[in-house]
């Protein structure tokens, strides 16, 4: 490993899950290994828990909500804990940021850019604790009619690995703005920052059992979360099939909950886009966190008049990239696991699309590790596997098109809808397309804005339903209750 990094100080005291503010060993007393993807070794362990471990997470939770003090901190008590966690989380960026590249593979300054990306969530919303308020309805005369904003309970939140802390705060921060308690089941694939996280929001003031986690395979643990009648309200971010199984879950037990299933998102390039604005961040828009970001700009539709070069611009960029030890100087680090690995390069390798460019694996890559090189498919077929189906891996789709018309329909001609971006100078166009595209995210002439933790971020078909991030965030942890006061 390199001497730049894997200096983490934090030690998880044994595969322990954190319930009731403290450090508990799992009933099964079995454990999975926690694999580096820089270089397939094992470097520690975590518990495989089981049902009964989630049983005891979801008591916790429940007491906090409905007896503990938690239930007795106003909203600004509520912020004011959630601030200072932030604050915590800012004072160890390096060490968590070191942890989470080791744990999850992704390049050293992206890492450390998640960890303020999940200290801004718990500021965020902090601060929004006390300023959701509820309404007045105007009624009959003789009437006071309130609208008030409460809690739900107890919300079982299951992330997957991709951006293990930054979901964190995604998920975790309104709901505990909103009064809610938490059992979290992070993906046995890449959790150390998120036991790191709950156990310091214990260590600046959270109450016992208002932070729970617990660690162990998705077809038991979550499973066992999402079936769970203690749970009023479940968060999931993952793959469309698990959601299914969750939605129906939730539906079984009469509770809502919010899906972020990913997404196949296109950037559509206007004969008019800015190139130069243009190019670097539509590789980057694939690329980041090796292309395992579910609002991957996975699919670049080019008008025909500037396809040539566009792409030629593209490949070069595209065979320039080096994927490699995720150090200060990576691009690119390794896929997330041997499994994510095989899965990249059989889409690869089964794709009937032409091939335009390839990056390469460097020399710094370690022996050992998960890595695949990026590559360009194109001109694709809109209606190829490649282009319809989510890799979830550094795989670009190249599509040329005639003109706006035919350009929304290839945007729209997938099963998902989470993200998008416009290229063009023409401000009613612009508009236009904007209007026309299915999904819950529009950029124009940018892509991302660099997470943009203020803005409302979801899907709609296959990409899921329900919105995270921003004031909206707030709406979907909280439930209405209508107060009718008749005085005379």
């Amino acid at each position: 490993m390199s001497e730049i990094m894997m200096q983490s100080t934090f030690v998880i005291p044994q595969p322990f899950n954190l319930i009731n503010g403290e450090w508990v060993p799992s009933r099964t007393g079995r454990v999975l290994p926690v694999i580096s993807p820089i270089d397939g070794t094992t470097f520690a362990e975590i518990a495989d828990s089981d049902a009964a471990d989630l049983e005891s997470a979801v008591a916790a939770a429940r007491q906090a909500f409905a007896d503990g003090p938690w239930a007795k901190l106003t909203a600004t008590e509520r912020g004011r804990l959630m601030i200072r966690l932030a604050t915590r989380i800012l004072e160890e960026v390096e060490p968590l940021a070191q942890l989470e590249t080791k744990d999850n593979g992704k390049p050293i300054k992206q890492a450390r850019t998640d960890m303020v990306m999940a200290a801004r969530y718990f500021e965020f919303y902090g601060g929004a604790a006390d300023k959701f308020h509820g309404e007045v309805i105007p009624f009959l005369n003789g009437y006071d009619v309130g609208m008030h904003r409460e809690p739900h309970g107890v919300v079982g939140v299951i992330l997957p690995w991709n951006y293990p802390a930054q979901q964190i705060g995604r998920s975790i921060a309104p709901a505990l703005a909103m009064g809610n308690t938490v059992v979290l089941k992070p993906s046995e694939d890449a959790c150390l920052s998120g036991l790191r996280i709950a156990q310091l929001a214990v260590e600046v003031g959270f109450p016992a059992g208002v932070f729970n986690v617990v660690t162990g395979r998705g077809d038991v643990v979550g499973k066992a979360l999402s079936e769970h009648r203690g749970i009023d309200f479940i968060s999931f971010t993952g793959s469309p099939e698990v959601g299914t199984l969750i939605q129906i879950a939730a539906a079984k037990n009469y509770v809502g909950c919010t899906l972020e299933l990913g997404g196949k998102s296109p950037q559509l390039v206007f004969e008019d886009a800015d190139l130069a604005a243009a190019i670097p961040v539509l590789v980057n828009a694939l690329i980041q966190n090796a292309g395992q970001t579910c609002s991957a700009g996975s699919r670049v539709l080019i008008q025909r008049s500037i396809y040539d070069q566009v792409v030629e611009q593209l490949k070069t960029r595209f065979e320039a990239i080096d994927v490699g030890f995720p150090d200060e100087a990576a691009i690119m680090g390794p896929v997330i696991s041997a499994k994510q690995k095989q899965r990249v390069e059989s889409y690869i390798a089964d794709a009937d699309q032409p091939v335009i460019a390839r990056g390469r694996i460097s020399a710094s890559a370690p022996e050992g590790g998960f890595y695949v090189a990026p590559v360009i498919f194109g001109p694709c077929d809109p209606d190829s596997k490649i282009a319809q189906e989510e890799v979830f891996g550094p795989v670009l789709c190249v599509i040329p098109f005639e003109d706006e018309a035919e350009a929304i329909a290839i945007a729209n001609g997938t099963d998902y809808g989470l993200v998008a971006s416009i290229w063009t100078r023409d401000g009613a166009r612009q508009k236009r397309v904007a209007k026309a595209l299915h999904c819950g995210q529009v950029f124009v002439n940018n892509y991302g804005a660099a997470g943009g933790v203020e803005l409302p971020f979801g899907g709609v078909r296959k990409s899921g339903h329900g919105r995270e991030k921003g004031f909206i965030a707030l709406h979907e942890f909280s439930r209405i209750k209508t107060v009718v006061n008749y005085y005379g």
